[in-house]
């Protein structure tokens, strides 16, 4: 899907990405991250949101949870981040990170709420009454009064299979009069995902945002203003401006601080490509090639791969997508002109912690490449190959 963004924009990553293969550095099935790239569209990122008055939380778990990126983030001006799920939340604050908003699209179990709390993060989102309440009943014991986000979500909005939850505007009134009694919690935002599709390669706010609209005003009925409203999904400089013109306080970049928004294929955007997927062509099977797997991503909507004997010589061959039903011990290539052994090269929508790929971290590729570190999919260090002398 980025191949060509990629190779326009960025084919020194692509470069560096085989010389490391083939040096034995990196082994396949490994992501490779451009950290000088991911500073650049971070910063660019962080203009354009104070341009258009939207506060930034940074998602990592597009890139693996990793402490390097996060730090190198955090430098370049957006400072707290956003945690898919509680264990996220723990990983980043063990890092130093401020967590800015935790519990979204996945929710904080009881049984880990205090030690949560604990890391103070600024805002927790709940889908439920029953969520917020044990919130409530932490915060109380903890001395505290936690922000919550309320996730707005009603019967017509657009919600992704697996991430379904939050209040519908009639179960919001049913339980408004209780949120607002409870004394370890204060309502200070609304939140809703996804708040941005890209169709036809331009951004379009969903119906959900039409939706928190309602809801802030039902709040405003019961005296409670100042809402922030937090619209996540395709946050990038492309996109801001329309969540700004439809009340948007907050955005959540993740895919735009690697140039991997559906938005950044045409490679036209201010962010640049900055990650690549490299394996290595495993064996040669009824006029197929496969390629070592392990790190491919359902959703990622990948066309083409690049073949290459060294960064001189580079092939282009079409993919066949995996079925998602199975395990992606192989990739497919759609030839059998190509040798075991060599590298291949793919650019695609990804997200690292869901697969069981290593990332690779390099800087200065525009003139001598250093290769940082080598870390797991949910961002611990594993020891570099040395390569085989």
């Amino acid at each position: 899907m980025f191949l060509n963004a990629t190779l326009k924009q960025n084919r020194e990553l692509i470069e560096t990405a085989i010389q490391f293969h083939q040096q034995g550095l990196i082994t396949p099935n490994t992501y490779v991250l451009d950290l000088d790239m991911v500073r650049r569209n971070v910063e660019m990122l962080s203009r354009e949101a104070k341009k258009q008055d939207i506060e930034l939380l940074f998602m990592t778990k597009q890139f693996g949870r990793n402490e390097l990126v996060s730090k190198a983030i955090v430098e370049a001006g957006i400072k707290k981040a956003v945690a898919v799920d509680p264990w996220e939340a723990i990983t980043l604050h063990q890092y130093g990170v401020e967590i800015g908003h935790v519990g979204h699209l996945v929710q904080i179990p009881k049984g880990m709420i205090r030690t949560i709390l604990q890391l103070d993060p600024e805002f927790v989102t709940v889908f439920s009454y029953e969520n917020a309440r044990q919130i409530s009943d932490i915060a109380v014991q903890m001395n505290k009064r936690q922000k919550i986000f309320l996730r707005i979500a009603d019967t017509e909005d657009f919600l992704y299979n697996g991430q379904n939850g939050g209040f519908t505007l009639a179960q919001l009134i049913y339980d408004l009069e209780n949120l607002i009694r409870l004394p370890g919690i204060e309502i200070a935002g609304l939140t809703s995902f996804p708040c941005v599709l890209i169709k036809d390669n331009s951004p379009q706010v969903t119906q959900n945002v039409f939706t928190m609209q309602q809801a802030k005003k039902l709040l405003a009925e019961k005296g409670i203003h100042d809402l922030e409203m937090n619209m996540p999904s395709a946050t990038s400089t492309a996109t801001m401006k329309l969540l700004k013109e439809h009340g948007a306080t907050q955005g959540e970049p993740g895919h735009a601080m690697t140039g991997t928004t559906p938005l950044h294929a045409s490679g036209d955007l201010p962010e640049k490509p900055s990650m690549v997927y490299v394996t290595e062509v495993s064996h040669i099977y009824n006029q197929q090639a496969y390629v070592f797997g392990g790190g491919f991503y359902p959703r990622s909507r990948m066309e083409g791969a690049l073949v290459a004997t060294d960064k001189e010589n580079l092939k282009r061959v079409l993919v066949i997508e995996n079925d998602p039903a199975n395990i992606d011990y192989y990739g497919t290539l759609k030839t059998e002109d190509v040798h075991v052994g060599d590298t291949v090269i793919y650019a695609f929508r990804t997200q690292v912690f869901v697969t069981n790929a290593q990332i690779a971290i390099v800087e200065n590729i525009n003139s001598s490449p250093k290769l940082l570190g080598i870390y797991d999919s949910a961002g611990h260090v594993i020891p570099a190959n040395n390569g085989d002398k």
